[in-house]
């Protein structure tokens, strides 16, 4: 009897263990694969979830990311369009790759702008967040096998530095010497990375602070040139403030690259050539191809063509609004138009043109534009944002 009882109960406690096994085994895959699916729904080819958040100074962050999964490895010295909602609206900025290619994470470091309601968003960050990445732009790059280099920077211009020297760490015949100014101790972007660099062969640090008793506040050409007897022979990278950059530029070296972070130039006034002469703007015709027949506006020859439409009610598709990403490229048929940054005139039909940066000098017409989605995607510039520059060694007239 009692063998009996012994029996029902080990098989009941069999049961148990059982039920409890499969029971644990299904609750935990099942849990993983919920986690899996949540995370793949945020993270899809263009999203970058947040790992780590770096406080670098105390108005600068490094946001640590897992890339994208399309992500495609970008060259040192590139650029990133980053988007964040805001208020419900979809914006984005223009945030250099501080992290080499080769490095397992990305990294975006973004000094916050006083009242910017972006960079302050993106200071907001924490582990786990997602946001939005393009795909890596730009031609401020190093080369694919540089000779001796100049990296010259000044406050957060350093970032797009950051990548090129990490990725030249890894090459054993490193000829750079970086120059970097700040305006404090406290304000150096990558301090203690600097000083390591400094202890590295091949690599020359020089920082620079304007609180400094001992040298000049701000950029100096003289103690440049000291700091860098062979300057005429280094390919040079500047990134700064811009009164540094307009003096870099006047120095006249024959190589030098050039990354600016403005904000978005405003066109000149009266750029048709009667109204330059007469000292006012024209009113002229812009004609918009559509499905339902276009429409016809009455536009001015003192503002972009991107401002013009938005201000008639229009919802052009956008991005930086400086003719960088070419989200509002739109087929010109006929007319002339002004680049407001190059002076540049097309004047021939069927010609891509780029709305932003697009005056009308006549009456103009375009082909269909694309349009805003009806999510009220903007990308109002309220901080700096990045321009590219790149100096050639023949310049031209601006």
């Amino acid at each position: 009897m009692l063998s009996s009882i012994e029996r029902r109960v080990s098989a009941t406690l069999r049961d148990v263990r059982g039920t409890a096994a499969r029971r644990f085994f299904v609750d935990r895959q099942t849990g993983l694969w919920r986690s899996e699916l949540a995370w793949l729904g945020v993270r899809s080819r263009d999203h970058a979830r947040v790992t780590a958040v770096l406080d670098e100074t105390p108005d600068t962050r490094t946001l640590v990311l897992e890339p994208p999964r399309g992500w495609v490895p970008h060259q040192p010295g590139q650029w990133t369009r980053v988007e964040i909602e805001l208020a419900g609206v979809r914006t984005s900025r223009c945030y250099s790759l501080s992290s080499a290619p080769h490095d397992p994470e990305l990294r975006l470091t973004i000094k916050r702008v006083p009242n910017g309601r972006v960079s302050g968003r993106l200071h907001a960050l924490r582990v786990g967040d997602s946001l939005r990445l393009s795909p890596a732009e730009g031609e401020f790059v190093l080369p694919a096998t540089p000779g001796p280099l100049l990296l010259l920077s000044g406050g957060s211009g350093i970032t797009p530095m950051r990548a090129m020297w990490r990725t030249l760490q890894e090459r054993d015949a490193a000829d750079a010497v970086i120059v970097h100014h700040a305006r404090t101790r406290a304000d150096v972007i990558f301090a203690a990375e600097l000083e390591q660099l400094a202890r590295r062969r091949g690599f020359v640090v020089v920082v620079r602070l304007d609180d400094d008793p001992r040298g000049r506040v701000g950029f100096d050409e003289v103690a440049l040139r000291a700091a860098v007897p062979d300057l005429a022979e280094r390919e040079t990278f500047v990134c700064g403030p811009p009164a540094m950059m307009q003096r870099v530029e006047a120095m006249g070296l024959a190589r030098l690259h050039v990354e600016r972070f403005t904000a978005a130039p405003r066109p000149p006034r009266a750029l048709d050539v009667r109204a330059a002469s007469e000292g006012a703007p024209q009113g002229v015709s812009l004609r918009i191809q559509g499905r339902e027949g276009g429409r016809a506006l009455s536009v001015r020859t003192d503002g972009t063509l991107l401002d013009q439409l938005e201000a008639a009610g229009e919802r052009p598709a956008s991005g930086c609004r400086m003719g960088l990403c070419r989200t509002c490229s739109c087929l010109k048929r006929s007319g002339t138009v002004r680049h407001a940054i190059s002076g540049a005139i097309s004047d021939a039909p069927d010609e891509i043109i780029q709305l932003c940066v697009s005056v009308p000098c006549t009456d103009v017409e375009l082909g269909p534009v694309v349009r805003t989605p009806s999510d009220r995607r903007t990308n109002e510039v309220d901080e700096r944002v990045k321009v590219h520059a790149h100096t050639p060694v023949k310049k031209v007239p601006r």
